[in-house]
Formats: C-alpha cells, structure tokens, sequence
C-alpha cells in the first residue's frame, strides 16, 4: 500500500517535472495522500516546487482545495447568502487587517458572514491575530461558531482548528520558505461553505484563474482583486484588478478609486503594525476618530463585500452604505456584539 502510495507521489512529480498538468482527479489524489499524512516531506516539497515552477492550473487548484475541503472540520450552517473575506496575504506590504475590518461592516449592513482566517503567515497581523486584539475569542468550536452565526449575523473560523491536516506539509512549507499553492488553498476552503467570497490576492496574473476555480467549487459570487500597487485588497492609491465571479461567468476588468467615490492615497498612508496597532486602528475607523486614507480603504473593500452579498447594485454604492453603517455606530455595535457572543461562548466551554 505504502509503495503504491509513493508511486503516485513520484509519478505526480514526474508528469509535473516534464512539464504535464495534473488532472483535477489527480490533483485531488496527490492532495489526499499529502493531507492523510502518506507523503514524505521531500515528495510534498517536490510536487509544490514542479507546480510553483511549471504554474498551476484551474483544475490543479481545484482538485487541490477539494481534497482539503474533504480532510476538513465543517460548520454546519445554511449556506446561501453566506460571505468569506479570506485573502492571500503574501502581498509584502505590511498594511492593517482591512478585510477583517471589512468583515464586521458587511455582518453590519445584514449579509451574513463567515470570516475564515489564520494568524500572521507572511505580514505582522493574520485576521485571528487583530480580532484576539480585539478582544473576540478566536478558539471556539464548530458548533459554538455556528450559534454565533445564527444569533448575530458573524462568526470567526480560526484555521488552525478546522484543518489539522494541514499539519503534514507544515515542515516543507516552512523550509521552503517560497510561496505554493498552499498560499492560495486558505481562502478556497471555507469551513462553512461560503456561497459568496471577496478574496484578495497576492498575484494579479491569476485573478481570473482563481475566480474560475470558486466557480467549480459552487460558489455563486464573488470576487477576486489584486491592486496594481500589489495589496491583495482593493486599493485607494492605484487601479485595481477585478476577476467578477456572477453568473458562471468570470470577467475581468479595473476599478480606481475615484470611481468609488473615494479619495485617491498613497499607499504608505494605510501600514499597520502589530495586532493591537491593527486593532486600535480598527476600533478608531469604527468610532468615526479616524478618517482619511485608513477609512477610505476600508470603505473601497467593505462595499466590495456589500455588493458581492447583493445589498448593492455596484461598488460605488457598496461604499455609500459601508459608511452609512460606520457613521450610524452599527460597525461598532457589531464588533462589540461579537466581543461579547463569543466570550460568553468561551465562557461555557470552559
């Protein structure tokens, strides 16, 4: 059995090496193997490398991301009309958690949300490191994030919990210390089954390729963005590339800010820092104490995430309401209402 195994990882790396695409079913496999902890480190190495250096395809990342979905913990919710703001991360600009912040606007505007996130990968402040800032308890189970779902509008889903698996290829990933496929499989395997997702990502060349790939994995909108300015967010300082999932359709096109109704900034006005730097800056954009650029982004990608959960007609009223929800103290209520469910909930697990 075990032999037979490392055939398959082998002839994977073979097919990759000479420079053949894996089919999804063979992507699904090779993932298996990797996620029951069957691949030896070298070979999960050297079938990430052959993918990174002969560029992955839909089918290889879809095949991927559902055999991961497969060895993952699942929240068991209704799944229409359910948000992700999972991202990338990867960027190299060390900006504040501003899809984090998005996250909690949208629940306040009345989509439902379902924010999958891990601690700091490759900035200073993952989303599970600013909301433990927060002050919201970020270890609760399955089922106790269900019940905040169902009772506020959002919960959060620590990564760590939800795929163990991922533990097997933690020691190649670290070693290799280069960006695989792995970057791109956290925000494809959302633990609730997310039907509508904005995702940022880290390389614009690909925004439509991974818009396709939320497509076979069911999604029914969404949005993959990478600025020109290189965030894996939508930017207030540059155009920014749009891969619109809508319809089964995939189209790919730019937006400024100005066609938001937002102020153009330069990019260094929007750094963040630490978790409780992230999260002061969080707390101040809520409360109305801090405006200008830090704002103005999180208004470009808040409304993003109102229109992909079909409260807007277009980005730019997306936006519109974004503030209207921070100005009337609602943003503010909602972050205080998940500090509060999910202490409480920690509470009785204790």
């Amino acid at each position: 059995m075990q032999a037979t195994e490392a055939i398959t990882m082998q002839k994977a790396l073979n097919q990759l090496i000479g420079g053949s695409d894996l089919t999804r079913e063979q992507a699904n496999a090779v993932m298996s193997i990797i996620m029951s902890g069957e691949a030896t480190a070298a070979q999960i190495a050297g079938v990430v490398t052959a993918l990174r250096m002969k560029g992955e395809t839909k089918d290889e990342i879809t095949g991927f991301a559902e055999a991961m979905r497969a060895h993952s913990s699942h929240l068991h919710t209704e799944q229409e009309g359910l948000l992700d703001t999972c991202g990338t991360g990867g960027s190299g600009i060390h900006k504040f958690n501003i899809s984090t912040a998005s996250s909690i606007i949208a629940a306040a505007a009345g989509i439902r949300v379902a924010k999958h996130g891990n601690r700091a990968m490759s900035g200073k402040t993952g989303s599970a490191d600013v909301l433990e800032a927060l002050g919201v308890q970020i270890t609760i189970s399955p089922e106790q994030a269900a019940l905040c779902l169902r009772e506020i509008g959002i919960c959060f889903m620590f990564a760590q919990l939800y795929h163990p698996s991922l533990r097997h290829a933690a020691v190649p990933r670290r070693e290799l210390g280069i960006r695989t496929i792995f970057n791109m499989l956290g925000p494809l395997t959302n633990p609730a089954g997310a039907d509508r997702q904005l995702l940022g990502l880290y390389d614009r060349a690909r925004t439509a390729t991974v818009a396709e790939v939320l497509g076979d994995l069911g999604l029914k909108r969404a949005m993959v963005v990478s600025s020109h300015d290189g965030l894996d967010e939508i930017s207030i300082s540059a155009p920014t590339q749009i891969s619109e999932l809508l319809n089964g359709q995939v189209r790919t096109y730019d937006i400024t800010p100005e066609e938001l109704g937002l102020s153009r900034w330069s990019i260094s006005e929007v750094m963040g820092g630490e978790p409780e730097v992230n999260a002061a800056l969080i707390r101040a954009i809520f409360s109305g104490e801090q405006q200008g650029a830090y704002r103005d982004i999180v208004l470009a990608n808040a409304g993003a995430c109102i229109y992909v959960g079909g409260l807007a007609s277009s980005l730019r009223e997306g936006a519109a309401i974004a503030a209207k929800v921070i100005d009337s103290g609602e943003a503010q209520q909602k972050l205080a209402s998940l500090i509060h469910m999910t202490g409480e909930l920690a509470h009785v697990s204790g």
